[in-house]
């Protein structure tokens, strides 16, 4: 079944999309217009091809999907919940397509709006928001992932300035930039820095043979003493707090996102089972797939509420990282058995780019492991229910 043949509401059993605003209601329809006719036709050989197209980025400024949950600079100002279900729709397209909005709203655009001076935001903001200038964030590196405290990545200061040296690694939109949000090593703490495309000692190069995100811009940014002026530094943060404040906006955009994304493969493994017949029936009408059928529902639902009803915290201002660290993990997981469970019902036509579902689990795969591994989330939560930290 091609993919903008789906019918999301059919698996709404429990009617949660009946829980959202007109507004919110509109978000969703409004994306997932846009994907079934911008992005559905393409992203197969998007995803072949290894490339998502730059010009998505303006598109998806006019609907106001960058930075659509901040307020000012031409951002849409939208609520939590509004800006979890353009994630899910997003997803339901492709990872790689909600990483874009996720990377330029979430870690790019959040860090300027919230720590940065008056002239960094009337600077950058607007355009980002416009889809006119793209933005990153680099924090990961080669030898520091789940332990972002003990990167070498450092800025000193000189006269008048700072002198950024080190890498990035793994860095979505990072070849294709027009500033990267990068975080160092000072002697006051880690601080963010806004590096613009084309400064001198800054050079950036994609990652490719990728097997996953593979519509998706992932780059490795150097720098080899790039001279930053003064004013280059987010003057509102230091120490981790910075980072990782931004981190909870993203993963909670992931939480809402993977929802799409197994929502998409149960809508095919549906579809697949009601037409494709074996042994002179339909396989939906064995007993074995429709147990698998309905545990994926069972699942896909969890997920939702959890999305939901986190949104709901962040909107009243009551949301903690542990929690947004439990939805990542639990919304992950479930996401990623879906889309396996989906590939078992298709068969042999699972493994194909004819249908999603193969090219939604390689992307969950990344999904599982960036922003934070399975395995620091669940520690994190952990930590919440025993008191006793365990990272180390």
């Amino acid at each position: 079944m091609p993919p903008s043949a789906a019918q999301p509401g059919r698996l709404d059993l429990l009617q949660i999309d009946d829980q959202l605003t007109a507004d919110e209601r509109l978000v969703r329809d409004t994306v997932r217009s846009y994907t079934a006719d911008r992005v559905l036709p393409h992203i197969a050989d998007w995803f072949e091809a290894g490339t998502l197209p730059r010009e998505l980025l303006p598109e998806l400024g006019k609907l106001g999907l960058l930075g659509m949950h901040l307020t000012g600079y031409g951002c849409a100002g939208m609520g939590a919940v509004a800006y979890g279900v353009a994630c899910r729709e997003l997803e339901a397209a492709d990872s790689g397509l909600r990483s874009v909005v996720s990377v330029q709203g979430s870690l790019a655009m959040y860090p300027i709006w919230r720590y940065g001076s008056d002239a960094q935001k009337d600077e950058w903001l607007p355009r980002m928001a416009a889809g006119e200038a793209i933005g990153c964030f680099g924090l990961t590196e080669p030898d520091h992932g789940s332990d972002p405290g003990g990167m070498t990545t450092k800025a000193v200061p000189n006269a008048g300035g700072w002198v950024l040296s080190g890498a990035k690694m793994w860095i979505t939109n990072g070849s294709i930039a027009d500033v990267a949000v990068v975080w160092a090593s000072t002697p006051e703490g880690i601080r963010g820095f806004l590096v613009p495309r084309g400064t001198r000692g800054f050079t950036a190069r994609s990652i490719h043979k990728k097997m996953s995100l593979r519509a998706s811009v992932t780059a490795e940014l150097h720098f080899d003493e790039v001279k930053l002026p003064a004013d280059a530094v987010l003057p509102g943060v230091s120490g981790l707090k910075g980072p990782l404040s931004c981190l909870s906006e993203a993963r909670f955009g992931i939480a809402w996102g993977v929802t799409g994304a197994a929502r998409t493969c149960l809508e095919v493994a549906v579809e697949y089972a009601r037409t494709r017949e074996q042994f002179g029936r339909p396989i939906g009408g064995f007993q074995l797939t429709q147990g698998k059928l309905a545990w994926m529902l069972a699942d896909l639902t969890r997920a939702q509420l959890l999305a939901l009803h986190l949104g709901r915290l962040k909107e009243a201002g009551q949301a903690k990282p542990e929690q947004v660290s439990l939805a990542k993990m639990a919304n992950v997981r479930a996401a990623i058995d879906i889309a396996r469970q989906a590939r078992t019902i298709l068969g042999a036509n699972g493994i194909t780019l004819e249908y999603p579902v193969i090219r939604h689990a390689n992307n969950l795969e990344s999904v599982l492991t960036y922003e934070g591994t399975e395995e620091i989330h669940a520690l994190t939560v952990g930590q919440a229910l025993t008191g006793l930290p365990a990272f180390r």
